[in-house]
């Protein structure tokens, strides 16, 4: 029960942090870094300008511009 409250509420985050994300590139403005979690990095990829990576607390997200 407990994982599927914590995998719902990273969907929420990711979904909520995408529109930041989505909204920054339609403006035109550089994404450094689109990450769900907070805390030390877990796994990352670069695409582009652009680093997105999962962090180590599903405790929030952030669009870094």
């Amino acid at each position: 029960m407990v994982i599927i409250a914590i995998l719902l509420f990273s969907f929420i985050i990711f979904i909520h942090e995408f529109g930041h994300f989505f909204m920054a590139k339609l403006s035109g403005v550089r994404v450094n870094e689109f990450a769900i979690g907070m805390g030390p990095r877990l796994f990352h990829f670069n695409k582009g300008e652009t680093q997105y990576s999962l962090r180590a607390f599903p405790i929030g997200g952030f669009c870094a511009m």
